[in-house]
C-alpha cells in the first residue's frame, strides 16, 4: 500500500447537516479516522437555519473536544438549490407535512440522498478520501426509500464503478433507533457530547430555534422533533434502569 493509499484509508468525509444524527456520525468518524472532513448541502430547504447551525456545531467540537481538533479538517458546502426547483415537498416549500397516496410523507425529497452521495463522492475523489459517512437509518424513519440499506449498497457500487475508486459508505445509524442514537453519542463522547447535541444541533423541519426542550431546540410537533423527543425519553428511561 502506498503512502497515498494509507492516507486515503484513514480519511473520511461526513455528510453533515448539523442535525443530531449527522453530528453523532461525525463524532463516530472522529473516533475512528485520523482525518475527517465534512460536507453540507444547500438544497433550498425551508429549515435553512441548519446551514448556520452546522458551523456552530463544528466550532463547538473543536472547542470542547481538543483530541478531535487536529483530526477535523475542511468543511465543504455545495449549492444544490436546483433541487428545490424540481421538487414539490414540505421540506422545500412552506406547506404542512402530510402523508401522500403512495404512503410516503410529502417531506420526502426525491433524489436528495442520491445527489448528496454523488457530490460527496466527487469531493472525496478530489480530496483523495476513501470513506463516506452518512446518517441514514432504516430503523425508525419516515419510510424514505433513499435511506434504506439496499440503496446505500447500490450507491456504493455505482460510485465505485462510475469513478473508478474504492469508496466505502458507512451508515453507523442504519440499524439503531433514536434512543440508541442518543446512547451511541453518550458512548463516544460522554455527557459533553450529549450537551453539544442538545445545545447546538438542529433537527426540526420547521427551523424553530426559539423553543428549547430537554432534548434540544425545535417546534416539538413536526415529525423530526417527535422522533427526536421520543428517542430521548426512551434513552433516559433505559439509562435509569441500566
Amino acid at each position: 500500500m502506498t503512502a497515498a493509499d494509507q492516507t486515503a484509508d484513514q480519511s473520511a468525509l461526513v455528510l453533515f447537516s448539523g442535525g443530531q444524527d449527522s453530528a453523532t456520525c461525525l463524532a463516530w468518524a472522529l473516533d475512528r479516522f485520523t482525518h475527517v472532513e465534512t460536507i453540507g448541502f444547500d438544497y433550498g430547504q425551508r429549515h435553512a437555519v441548519e446551514l448556520t447551525v452546522r458551523l456552530d456545531v463544528l466550532a463547538a467540537i473543536r472547542t470542547r473536544f481538543s483530541a478531535w481538533d487536529d483530526r477535523l479538517g475542511d468543511d465543504h458546502l455545495v449549492d444544490l438549490t436546483t433541487l428545490a426547483k424540481v421538487s414539490e415537498t414540505s421540506l422545500t416549500r412552506d406547506v404542512a407535512i402530510v402523508m401522500q397516496a403512495d404512503g410516503l410523507p410529502n417531506s420526502f425529497v426525491p433524489g436528495r440522498n442520491l445527489l448528496f452521495l454523488t457530490f460527496a463522492g466527487a469531493v472525496a475523489y478530489r480530496r483523495a478520501i476513501k470513506h463516506l459517512v452518512t446518517g441514514v437509518c432504516e430503523t425508525d424513519y419516515s419510510g424514505y426509500p433513499d435511506c434504506r440499506d439496499d440503496t446505500m449498497k447500490a450507491m456504493q457500487l455505482a460510485l465505485n464503478l462510475g469513478m473508478e475508486r474504492r469508496f466505502v459508505i458507512h451508515t453507523p445509524l442504519m440499524w439503531i433507533d433514536k434512543a440508541e442514537t442518543w446512547a451511541l453519542a453518550e458512548k463516544i463522547g460522554g455527557e459533553a457530547l450529549l450537551d453539544l447535541i442538545r445545545d447546538e444541533t438542529h433537527t426540526c423541519y420547521n427551523g424553530d430555534r426559539s423553543h428549547r426542550h430537554e432534548w434540544g431546540y425545535g417546534c416539538g410537533t413536526c415529525p423530526a422533533c417527535e422522533l427526536r423527543a421520543d428517542g430521548y425519553r426512551r434513552f433516559l428511561a433505559g439509562s435509569s434502569t441500566a
